[in-house]
């Protein structure tokens, strides 16, 4: 991952940080319950969209930049655990990853 994403996305995380502070901060207030579920709606959708935005970048440059390069793991981009990997074991990899991210 590129230092820009890496920034976008803790960026995006420091968001969700003050999100899930807000919401302990309703809670000790004792608001409506509407509010705060409403609240609570909004971090998982932040926290989606950087599952989503992780998982692009992901298959982006660790499963296509090892697979395009013969499973070699030659594209810089790469992570060095995806380098090691068959093209197989990344593809396993991210149904894997899929299924524990729409539960």
């Amino acid at each position: 991952m590129d230092k820009s994403e890496r920034a976008k996305i803790q960026n995006r995380l420091k968001r969700v940080a003050g999100q899930v502070a807000g919401l302990q901060k309703m809670v000790e207030e004792d608001r409506y319950c509407v509010d705060i579920l409403t609240q609570l709606a909004a971090v998982r959708s932040a926290l989606d969209a950087v599952g989503v935005q992780l998982l692009a970048d992901h298959v982006e440059h660790c499963v296509n930049g090892c697979v395009h390069h013969g499973g070699g793991g030659k594209d810089p981009a790469a992570h060095p655990a995806a380098k090691t990997k068959s093209r197989q074991e990344l593809v396993d990899e991210v149904r894997l990853t899929l299924s524990r991210f729409l539960k």
